[in-house]
């Protein structure tokens, strides 16, 4: 054995037979339970390497032993009824040995500079929000540097300046050229920004015990301090607890040493692995299917482009798994490539002939922004079986104006309606990801167009006039037009009617059409709705929202929510033209405000696809639900545009309640849409825990919403250690307006959604409950009466930002994820981790 090694454990042992020793010398005088958090604060002591996590979850254990101080007043009843705590034994979560293939790992890997930035820093520093707009997910990140300007500017009257890493400027010198400046010093590498922020923490770490301090600012709008170099030593005199990372426990001695070591040495960028020879045979068979000669296939590529610019794309299941990205180059496959960056995807590139090539990312993927998109040889086949096979001819290749460009139905018009429905629909996920998952950090204006829980379902391909609809669409190209800045400025706005004006006339259409097709006898029915072919999990989709955040997963998850939609082609086209490929996250205020006015038509649209299915006699009455205090006209409009009276459906009903009758039929109907990957039922969960997590589920009411919008909570037990995510549906009258949301709450039905894994990018608290302690944490969140039974729930379970801990219990949290799901995984973002 190592002497040095020797010597540290020796130390250790002495250290815990001394304390053991006090221990036992006070046990007559002092009660192990007076204070909850007593073991959890003795967890300070651990020693680095490994022993904090059985602390930790000693001091969770035991807190299932203890008697429970009243934290509100409960029912003797209710006490009599607890689930009693096992036997009191540690779990020593990071420190257990991998047996079995199966069991979950339990930390990740912090050994090099890389694994330590990517678990440490860019958990804050990754979306477009991050501090300074220093992002860290990539070598090229740190290269750039920082700037002191915002891209978040609700308020901006002009497009801002673009500021896309790997796309608006390719070398340090044009970075320094857009105000960017450098957090590194190669000549005297101590005396760099970054260098001198993690020493600053070393310096002066966070206090370990109780609350954060108030001098720290975690608010999203925060004025963002940006101290460059000679800027350095006023901050840190001013703020001597704002070192990095910013508001958390800092680096442990060994990842400092690491990561400074390797700034001294000029921050080298570590050596890119190579592609093994599949990867690099599809990359050229991708590069050379989007890249045909004749005007068909020229199409073809920019529509799977203007569809795929987003996505995050992989060959096959290399380890580590190499990820690329679509883009527009001047130069052609087997060349160097020459990358063209637009605002917009349909922008003109001006060009005589574009090229689409393959670009391999080097970056680590953050759960925000990361959208895995499969390119293996299969769905190459998919994708010519679309698009290659059908005849169908191209005359002639649109152009990059912006009223044909923004327009979909016009630019695409050449191209089979069937098929583009199918690429759509067949990956819906992907599609609704994109707007979901897509660039925009922060989207609470964006995003309130939305509830916070409803269930997608498709129109079905297969009972649908592929004529009939094709024919339509060419004639509504115009009417489906959907909002494009014209100057970049506020003046844009003035525009607005002209576009409401369209959307109606489209709506009227629509309605019109519909009814010609009822004349015909052709209602609707339960197959009218796509069950995913029998193999397809895309079929239905659950849309969360997170106040400025939103998550979508397939399947029907949680509870029957409130609204629920039907999406057929040209809402799904719209909505990824409307929210990913026309949207700018640098536009201004005015392009932000039409898209979130226009968003409001689609999905009222969505809404009434879904009401059609409904008995007539009861439609009206499930719309005024959803509109409740609406503005004037609100109801009034929506008749007028649609075919609300109209006997639309030959589905028979046996309940008061058709709406929930139809979404469980279809929930048992559709292929995927019991979603058993998301089910506490399915998973390792006891009964005990079983029971506690549906009382939560099933109790309404306002205390849900003093939860935060995304909790991840580990169960621990004496042989279990689980994962659950908590997320809380906060209700509303109507989402009828971008603006005075509060007005618009409906507290009392506000409610939770759980499920077993891990939903949502941005988890805004950790709890850590003994499973024999379950039912009261379950207990105290339903009795919950304002702000301090909150508090007090959150120091008896929950995992503050200074919790010595916490990057144990972070660590913990992404290798579970990672085993979850290898592909989809990506790093959570800590911007949104509550202050207590």
């Amino acid at each position: 054995m190592n002497a040095k090694v020797f010597f540290r454990t020796g130390l250790f042992l002495f250290a815990v037979l001394l304390i053991t020793t006090l221990v036992n010398v006070t046990f007559d005088d002092t009660d192990p339970c007076a204070n909850p958090n007593a073991d959890i604060t003795a967890a300070i002591l651990a020693d680095a390497d490994g022993d904090q996590d059985a602390l930790a979850n000693r001091a969770i254990l035991m807190r299932g032993k203890c008697p429970q101080e009243e934290l509100i007043e409960v029912e003797e009843e209710e006490e009599e009824e607890q689930v009693q705590p096992p036997s009191m034994q540690p779990v020593l979560a990071s420190a257990q040995v991998i047996t079995e293939v199966t069991t979950p790992p339990v930390t990740v890997s912090t050994n090099t500079a890389k694994e330590i930035i990517d678990h440490r820093c860019i958990v804050c520093h990754g979306c477009y929000d991050a501090p300074c707009q220093l992002k860290l997910e990539a070598h090229a990140g740190l290269a750039r540097g920082a700037s002191k300007d915002v891209v978040y500017d609700g308020g901006r009257l002009r497009a801002g300046n673009l500021t896309r890493l790997f796309d608006d400027a390719l070398s340090e010198q044009r970075w320094r050229d857009k105000g960017f400046y450098s957090v590194l010093d190669k000549e005297q590498p101590e005396r760099g920004v970054m260098y001198q922020l993690l020493q600053l923490k070393q310096d002066h770490p966070l206090p370990a015990q109780g609350s954060v301090p108030e001098t720290f600012d975690f608010s999203l709008y925060r004025d963002q301090q940006c101290p460059k170099q000679e800027e350095f030593d006023a901050y840190a005199k001013k703020n001597p607890l704002w070192g990095m990372p910013y508001g958390l426990p800092g680096l442990n001695k060994d990842q400092h040493a690491t990561l400074s070591h390797w700034l001294k040495q000029g921050a080298p960028q570590p050596d890119a692995s190579g592609l093994s020879s599949n990867s690099q045979t599809l990359l050229q068979r991708w590069e050379t299917l989007l890249n045909g000669n004749s005007l068909r296939e020229q199409l073809v590529g920019r529509y799977l482009y203007e569809h795929l610019f987003l996505a995050s794309l992989y060959f096959e299941q290399d380890n580590p798994r190499s990820w690329f990205r679509i883009v527009r180059s001047h130069t052609g496959p087997g060349k160097p490539l020459a990358l063209i960056a637009t605002r917009r995807p349909f922008d003109d590139p001006e060009v005589d002939r574009v090229y689409y090539r393959i670009q391999r990312m080097p970056d680590t993927k953050l759960a925000k922004t990361h959208m895995p998109y499969r390119m293996d040889q299969q769905r190459m086949d998919w994708v010519r079986d679309l698009f290659v096979k059908p005849d169908y001819e191209v005359k002639q290749l649109p152009s990059y104006a912006p009223a044909v460009a923004s327009n979909p139905f016009k630019s695409f018009q050449a191209l089979p309606v069937d098929s583009r429905y199918r690429f759509l629909l067949e990956e819906s996920r992907f599609t609704i990801m994109n707007f979901i998952k897509g660039p925009v950090c922060r989207g609470q204006i964006a995003l309130n167009v939305i509830d916070d829980h409803f269930w997608v379902m498709f129109a079905n391909p297969n009972h649908q006039d592929v004529d009939l609809d094709a024919q339509f669409l060419a004639q509504e190209t115009d009417n489906l037009r959907l909002p494009t800045p014209a100057t970049g400025t506020i003046m844009d706005i003035v525009r607005w009617r002209s576009y409401a004006r369209s959307n109606a006339r489209y709506q009227q259409a629509r309605s019109k059409l519909i009814g010609e097709l009822l004349a015909e006898g052709q209602n609707l029915t339960l197959d009218s709705l796509w069950d995913g072919d029998g193999n397809n999990r895309n079929a239905s989709l659950t849309i969360f929202r997170h106040f400025d955040t939103a998550s979508v997963v397939t399947g029907m998850v949680g509870n029957v929510p409130k609204t629920a939609w039907v999406i057929d082609y040209p809402l799904l086209e719209r909505i990824h033209y409307l929210l990913v490929a026309g949207f700018d996250v640098y536009g201004a205020a005015a392009h932000q405000l039409e898209s979130r006015l226009y968003m409001d038509f689609l999905r009222m649209e969505g809404e009434f696809n879904f009401l059609m299915f409904m008995p007539e006699q009861q439609r009206m009455e499930i719309h005024d639900h959803w509109y409740r205090d609406a503005r004037k006209g609100y109801r009034t409009n929506f008749i007028k545009l649609n075919t609300m009276a109209a006997e639309t459906t030959d589905i028979n009903y046996s309940t008061d309640d058709p709406k929930s009758e139809l979404l469980e039929k279809m929930r048992q109907r559709i292929y995927g849409a019991t979603a058993d990957r998301f089910d506490y039922h399915r998973g390792a969960a006891s009964p005990s825990v079983v029971a506690a997590l549906e009382s939560l589920e099933n109790s309404i009411g306002r205390h849900n919403g003093l939860l935060p919008n995304v909790s991840f909570i580990n169960v621990i037990g004496d042989s279990s250690d689980e994962f659950y995510t908590v997320l809380r549906n906060t209700a509303h009258l109507n989402i009828a307006g971008p603006f005075q949301e509060e007005k618009r709450r409906a507290p009392d039905e506000d409610n939770l959604t759980i499920v077993r894994g891990f939903i949502g990018a941005y988890p805004n608290y950790f709890f850590q409950v003994n499973e024999g302690d379950i039912a009261r944490f379950a207990a105290d969140i339903e009795a919950m009466k304002g702000a301090e039974d909150y508090l007090r729930l959150s120091e008896r379970y929950g995992v503050r930002r200074n919790a010595p801990w916490f990057w144990r219990i972070t660590d913990k949290v992404h290798a579970r994820s990672q085993w979850l799901t290898p592909i989809e995984y990506g790093i959570f973002d800590l911007s949104r981790y509550q202050a207590y």
